[in-house]
């Protein structure tokens, strides 16, 4: 989503945290795989994206423990559009999955998305293993990951020691 590579580009934390969104093959890949939205949709995923964001400005305190950011206008939108275009939204980002709980949204984890897809044969168990172990060289692994990694994955990585 255009909306999506405007944030990351205009941010250099998002930059510093994920430096590979600007790879070749994966920029390629958004562009071959852009949506087209119709008028009623985008003003159904504006009016959403508005509620989504007021709700967040009002109960900032909540989304901001533990020095987390808010989710951002961005995420709003995203949110929505997994409303209006029936998706599930995969996203790690906890401020997201609180204000997906809060509208009954269907949110995945990362890991979720990527237990499916090796379910689905999708991605083979070598892949799974690079991403583990990319998560943990860049210190971006969380307790969610890391619990998966021993539940989820358990016939790949064993269970916890």
């Amino acid at each position: 989503m255009k909306a999506v590579e405007d944030e990351v580009h205009k941010s250099t934390r998002l930059q510093f945290h994920y430096p590979w969104f600007d790879d070749p093959p994966l920029v390629e890949e958004r562009l071959y795989k852009q949506v087209r939205l119709s008028k009623d949709e985008r003003a159904q995923i504006e009016s959403m994206q508005s509620v989504l964001r007021a709700h967040v400005l009002e109960h900032a305190a909540d989304y901001t423990t533990h020095y987390r950011s808010p989710p951002s206008p961005t995420d709003c939108f995203c949110l929505a559009f997994g409303q209006v275009r029936p998706a599930i939204v995969v996203t790690d980002d906890i401020g997201m999955h609180l204000l997906a709980k809060e509208f009954d949204l269907e949110v995945w984890y990362g890991h979720e998305l990527l237990k499916k897809m090796l379910t689905a044969k999708k991605v083979e168990r070598e892949l799974v293993i690079a991403i583990y172990e990319a998560l943990e060289a860049n210190g971006d692994i969380d307790e969610g990951w890391r619990s998966a990694k021993h539940t989820a994955f358990k016939k790949i990585f064993g269970p916890k020691p």
